[in-house]
Protein backbone atom coordinates (compact mmCIF):
# COMPACT_ATOMS: atom_id res chain seq x y z
CA UNK A 1 0.00 0.00 0.00
CA UNK A 2 2.88 2.54 0.80
CA UNK A 3 4.36 1.91 -2.68
CA UNK A 4 1.01 3.66 -4.37
CA UNK A 5 2.29 6.98 -2.41
CA UNK A 6 5.48 6.91 -3.87
CA UNK A 7 3.69 8.31 -7.46
CA UNK A 8 1.93 10.74 -5.33
CA UNK A 9 3.35 14.31 -5.01
CA UNK A 10 1.22 17.10 -4.08
CA UNK A 11 3.29 20.34 -3.57
CA UNK A 12 2.99 22.81 -1.04
CA UNK A 13 3.33 25.68 -3.31
CA UNK A 14 0.15 25.87 -5.40
CA UNK A 15 1.34 28.31 -7.96
CA UNK A 16 3.10 24.45 -9.11
CA UNK A 17 -0.20 23.31 -10.08
CA UNK A 18 -0.34 26.42 -13.10
CA UNK A 19 1.77 24.85 -15.71
CA UNK A 20 -0.36 21.86 -15.52
CA UNK A 21 -3.11 22.92 -15.92
CA UNK A 22 -2.15 24.98 -18.93
CA UNK A 23 -0.67 22.27 -20.80
CA UNK A 24 -3.73 20.20 -19.54
CA UNK A 25 -5.65 22.60 -21.31
CA UNK A 26 -4.00 22.49 -24.32
CA UNK A 27 -4.05 18.44 -25.17
CA UNK A 28 -7.75 18.87 -24.31
CA UNK A 29 -8.44 21.92 -26.69
CA UNK A 30 -6.41 19.73 -29.49
CA UNK A 31 -7.82 16.41 -28.37
CA UNK A 32 -11.53 18.11 -29.31
CA UNK A 33 -10.28 19.46 -32.53
CA UNK A 34 -9.09 16.41 -33.72
CA UNK A 35 -12.50 15.02 -32.98
CA UNK A 36 -14.24 17.79 -34.84
CA UNK A 37 -11.87 16.96 -37.72
CA UNK A 38 -12.02 13.39 -38.02
CA UNK A 39 -16.50 13.44 -37.68
CA UNK A 40 -15.94 16.13 -40.32
CA UNK A 41 -13.96 14.04 -42.70
CA UNK A 42 -15.97 10.82 -41.95
CA UNK A 43 -19.18 13.01 -42.97
CA UNK A 44 -17.72 13.78 -46.10
CA UNK A 45 -16.89 9.97 -47.19
CA UNK A 46 -20.05 9.14 -45.68
CA UNK A 47 -21.55 11.60 -48.44
CA UNK A 48 -19.56 9.45 -51.45
CA UNK A 49 -20.36 6.39 -50.49
CA UNK A 50 -23.83 7.35 -50.67
CA UNK A 51 -23.56 9.15 -54.24
CA UNK A 52 -21.72 5.83 -55.33
CA UNK A 53 -24.47 3.85 -53.85
CA UNK A 54 -26.94 6.06 -55.21
CA UNK A 55 -25.23 5.71 -58.44
CA UNK A 56 -24.85 2.20 -58.61
CA UNK A 57 -28.38 1.52 -57.99
CA UNK A 58 -29.55 3.62 -60.98
CA UNK A 59 -27.55 1.48 -63.61
CA UNK A 60 -29.13 -1.35 -62.28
Amino acid sequence: MNTLYLFLYFPEDKSEYIPAFFSSMIFLILAILTMRFIIKISKKEQEKAKELEERLKEKE
